[in-house]
């Protein structure tokens, strides 16, 4: 015969459901980008730190000096790396250098954006869930001649001992060409 036990630590699944709509709510805003929809935070801190970076970023790939770019997430109690995603940035030196002007319409480009962005956001079925705090970090490769901000500093490649890999759609402007793969730690 079936019992039921009461417990205090249970979560109804419309508790769960509040918590994290509140959570949503308060935290992001849901906007279309690419096509897309997507979530955006509303954390002032982080969207001023987010937009330093990619403005730096932007200097640099116009320059075409920015080779590589990583985002690391990490245990924020013991810094170790939990996923690491790569994307690599060829750029075409005759766009930079010399001007020349390369045949492709934003909407193909578009579409190629569009590729990647869904593959990350399927990646949920498959990268392990973390009950732990994590942080993020940028690192960007970039050629050795670049002078680098006082707000940037060298860092370790943080990378993960036996990674799980997977390969991300590629693509590429007028000017540059994108390639990644995600590693994580298998959960």
């Amino acid at each position: 015969m079936a019992s039921r036990t009461a417990s205090k630590d249970v979560i109804t699944l419309k508790g769960s459901a509040a918590i994290v709509s509140e959570f949503f709510e308060e935290s992001f805003v849901k906007v279309k980008k690419y096509g897309l929809p997507m979530l955006l935070t509303q954390n002032e801190e982080v969207k001023s730190y987010i937009a330093s970076i990619t403005s730096q970023l932007s200097e640099w790939l116009d320059a075409g000096k920015l080779q590589r770019i990583v985002l690391v997430i990490m245990s924020k109690a013991t810094s170790e790396v939990l996923e690491r995603w790569n994307f690599s940035i060829e750029t075409d030196a005759e766009v930079v250098e010399k001007g020349v002007i390369r045949e492709k319409s934003d909407k193909e480009i578009m579409r190629e954006i569009q590729a990647i962005m869904r593959q990350i956001a399927s990646s949920i079925t498959y990268l392990p869930c973390f009950d732990e705090q994590c942080v993020f970090d940028v690192l960007a490769y970039t050629d050795t001649d670049v002078a680098v901000p006082f707000t940037w500093i060298e860092s370790d490649a943080k990378l993960i001992k036996n990674p799980q890999m997977v390969k991300l759609h590629s693509f590429d402007t007028k000017a540059n060409s994108q390639g990644g793969y995600n590693g994580f730690l298998q959960g």
